[in-house]
């Protein structure tokens, strides 16, 4: 993929991404509430070096233990390190951040951990024009595989992208797998998804389309995966296997996600970006499931690198 520039964009571009992100952000909290039964706070916060969010989150549900989707819209005097590993050339730029990020856990083991981060950065540098690009995608993490959910998942994951190209589904597989990877542990950290960053490869309306549409096939994706699961019977061993498997989600996001360093380094708002993590976790010194166990499964079965369609 190119990495032209979108060049230009104006207020008005940014007002338009504004506006989808604050609907997707109702939309979806909105399609949890109606599984759930219970209620997503809302909590506006404001940043000191400028801009601010909204964050909606339950706790305690009947269906799920921890949620947030979160929106924000931020600006900076200079871009922090994770966001210019890449474009190092942007190094000191002003920027203006925005996206909606979402993290569901629910309570039940059989219903899978999920992610969604859609998201629009303009950079501009000490000299030089202004540089734009989007960047988003969703993910799946089970504690026990299912092939007819990571085969849904999939499938809506590349309805996403099949109207950009039949080649962006691939890449986008591609790149996710191979950023929820616990290098330290040499193991993916769920089934994957749909990844990509630093995108400005079509101009300023199809990109915003191609994020537009990963959005929207969020809540087709995963709510079928959550109605079907939530219900399950289960008991003390799914428990602590659901809660020892959510220390790798921990793992990820405090080592290895850029998201979080970005938050961190911007001087974000802790948290906003730290309701990413799940509310009970434990960890066990070099456990292994036995073999021939569902547990055991997630690992040789569905922790693998795959084609599900």
């Amino acid at each position: 993929m190119s990495r032209a520039e979108i060049s230009p964009v104006t207020r008005e571009d940014v007002a338009d991404v504004r506006a989808f992100l604050l609907k997707l952000q109702d939309d979806i909290v909105n399609a949890l509430q109606r599984v759930d039964g219970g209620t997503f706070i809302r909590d506006e916060w404001q940043r000191p070096e400028g801009g601010g969010g909204i964050s909606r989150l339950i706790e305690g549900g009947r269906v799920i233990e921890r949620g947030g989707v979160n929106f924000s819209h931020v600006f900076g005097a200079k871009l922090p390190p994770s966001a210019t590993l890449v474009r190092p050339e942007l190094t000191g730029a002003k920027f203006e951040a925005m996206g909606v990020s979402l993290v569901v856990h629910p309570l039940n083991p059989y219903a899978p951990t999920t992610h969604l981060n859609v998201r629009f950065l303009i950079a501009t540098p000490p000299e030089g024009d202004p540089v734009a690009w989007f960047g988003g995608g969703m993910d799946l993490t089970p504690y026990y595989g299912f092939v007819d959910d990571a085969m849904h998942w999939h499938g809506q994951a590349k309805a996403a992208c099949d109207p950009f190209g039949v080649d962006i589904y691939p890449r986008f597989k591609k790149q996710c797998d191979e950023y929820f990877y616990l290098k330290h542990r040499q193991e993916p950290r769920g089934i994957g998804g749909t990844f990509f960053d630093d995108f400005s490869a079509f101009g300023f309306a199809e990109n915003f389309a191609l994020m537009r549409s990963v959005g929207e096939h969020f809540v087709p994706a995963y709510l079928p995966i959550l109605q079907r699961r939530h219900e399950m019977s289960y008991g003390v061993p799914q428990r602590d296997w659901q809660l020892y498997r959510r220390g790798r989600y921990v793992e990820f996001n405090l080592v290895w996600d850029r998201g979080t360093h970005f938050g961190l380094q911007s001087n974000g708002r802790t948290e906003a970006f730290l309701m990413s993590m799940p509310p009970l976790v434990s960890w066990r010194y070099d456990y292994k499931p036995t073999t021939g166990t569902p547990e055991y499964a997630l690992y040789t079965e569905f922790l693998i690198n795959r084609e599900w369609l």
